[in-house]
């Protein structure tokens, strides 16, 4: 049985003006989501800026989010190359009350299977009773996950490693592994995914899309006939069209405008684009009306 079922997004990261962490709107958009749908989320995954927030500001908000209506249903995000930040990010997230970890190995230099067994090797061996789920995006991290080196993880670590958010597609229709929870990247594998055995997605666009991924989701469960699957693929492509990020943002920045922030080298859609994002995701019956803004 997997440990990690459903739809689950990569929550997003509001700023104040001087760029600085929100932590009570980041909150407030975290437990948005999950109300809209979502059976959880990941703060702090890529979608959420985490490479680019400082720890002291995670650690921060950390502090803030044990008093969320919703604290069991969130994943933490460690967005770090450095082990030893990650661990003791995880330190702390532990003595908080949060125990599951998105970990996505060290971006920037090359390496193989054997080294990336080694790198959470070193994470449980210090953490030894911590939940990780596995960051597969070799577009992000220049490392793609084999399904050689999932199996030696797990069966070295059975108790520790869950799962695995696999963006970069190439685990989702093949692994099999018992007791752990492949969720593919993406609305457009929901489906697909669920039908092969998958345990649901963990998705940048289900900050936007949650109610229609849940209905999708419900819908398989329960053995209904998908009746917006079409649509909430229709979407994410159009989404997709653009850095999803700076589409998110700029699209939930026309109901609440404190969305517009991003961290440099990151921006918000110019006016051409985001007219077109707005338009094109009205001809397919889908607004901020769909959408309940933190």
């Amino acid at each position: 049985m997997s440990k990690i079922k459903g739809i689950y997004a990569a929550s997003m990261s509001i700023l104040n003006d001087d760029l600085t962490l929100d932590i009570k709107k980041t909150i407030l958009h975290a437990e948005m989501v999950i109300d809209n749908g979502c059976h959880g989320v990941a703060i702090f995954g890529s979608t959420g800026q985490a490479q680019l927030i400082p720890v002291s500001e995670k650690i921060n908000l950390l502090n803030h989010l044990t008093s969320s209506k919703h604290k069991e249903k969130y994943i933490i995000g460690t967005g770090l190359n450095s082990l030893g930040e990650t661990i003791n990010l995880m330190r702390v997230s532990k003595s908080l009350g949060f125990n599951r970890f998105l970990i996505m190995p060290p971006a920037y230099y090359k390496y193989g299977d054997k080294e990336v067994i080694e790198f959470y090797s070193k994470i449980v061996d210090v953490i030894s009773d911590c939940e990780i789920v596995l960051y597969n995006f070799e577009k992000l991290c220049g490392y793609k996950f084999s399904i050689e080196c999932i199996e030696e993880l797990v069966k070295k670590y059975p108790k520790n490693i869950i799962g695995v958010k696999d963006s970069s597609y190439n685990l989702f229709e093949n692994l099999k592994i018992d007791n752990f929870s492949v969720l593919p990247g993406s609305e457009t594998k929901l489906f697909k995914g669920l039908q092969l055995g998958c345990s649901g997605i963990i998705t940048a666009t289900c900050n936007a899309t949650s109610t229609l991924a849940r209905k999708v989701y419900d819908d398989f469960n329960d053995g209904n006939e998908q009746t917006v699957n079409q649509n909430l693929c229709d979407v994410r492509a159009e989404f997709e069209k653009y850095n999803l990020i700076s589409g998110l943002h700029t699209y939930f920045s026309k109901k609440e405008i404190y969305y517009k922030n991003l961290l440099p080298p990151l921006s918000i859609l110019n006016s051409k684009e985001a007219s077109d994002l707005i338009t094109n995701l009205q001809k397919l019956n889908f607004s901020l009306n769909n959408t309940k803004a933190a």
